[in-house]
């Protein structure tokens, strides 16, 4: 992929309006009461258990959102699922990462910069998610896809967050990798790759909820690998 030597424009958020996305093979989407989940995400409810949100996420008939914020969830069959998605690049402190180093985990994966408003907002949900399944068969990796390394470190300190994130902006190949299976056109993006690295569910958007993030990441561990 041709780099450029100057710096990029920064992405769209998703706050300004629903992105643009390509699905993958037949994600299937609810459009009765999206409107009304899409409230309940607002209210910022947590927990996984009793949450009524993951309660309805888990026991309907389609597994697919869109939340009034513009927010959208998909999940993906695993027979549905395209090839496993082998990623890397080089951290904020300096070291290299490869996915390899996770493999037969369920992983998280978000795209995200330091001035994006959604990423700000979520960054506490996103954070409580990763404390309460490290351990657990659960890695999270951040991909920054517009800052350097001394602002990636600033925003964690700042908002709290302790996983790591690749540092995608001087070759954008940690993005690139994801391009045959999901179009990463919005920031943020969170993806749960299943136990075989495939692409199993996507939020674009913030996640809104930390239950949905929960509920998400559940499903894959309770998949058998």
């Amino acid at each position: 992929m041709p780099l450029s030597s100057s710096r990029p424009s920064a992405p769209l958020e998703t706050a300004a309006g629903r992105p643009q996305t390509r699905r993958i093979r037949r994600p299937r989407i609810v459009t009765a009461g999206a409107l009304v989940l899409g409230a309940v995400l607002v209210a910022g409810l947590a927990g996984c258990a009793g949450d009524p949100v993951a309660a309805q996420y888990r026991n309907g008939d389609n597994k697919g959102y869109i939340g009034s914020d513009g927010m959208r969830v998909e999940e993906i069959a695993p027979a549905d699922r395209t090839k496993p998605v082998s990623f890397g690049g080089t951290l904020e402190d300096g070291t290299s990462f490869q996915s390899s180093s996770i493999a037969g985990d369920v992983a998280v994966v978000n795209f995200w910069y330091a001035a994006c408003g959604p990423c700000r907002v979520e960054a506490k949900d996103l954070e409580s998610v990763w404390q309460k399944f490290d351990g657990k068969g659960v890695s999270f990796v951040g991909v920054n896809t517009y800052d350097q390394a001394g602002t990636a470190t600033a925003f964690n300190q700042q908002y709290g967050v302790t996983y790591p994130s690749i540092i995608d902006v001087n070759t954008g190949d940690a993005k690139l990798a994801f391009a045959e299976v999901t179009a990463i056109q919005a920031t943020p993006t969170t993806l749960v790759l299943d136990k075989k690295g495939r692409v199993a569910a996507r939020v674009i958007g913030p996640i809104g909820s930390a239950s949905i993030l929960e509920t998400l990441i559940q499903d894959a561990l309770d998949e058998k690998a």
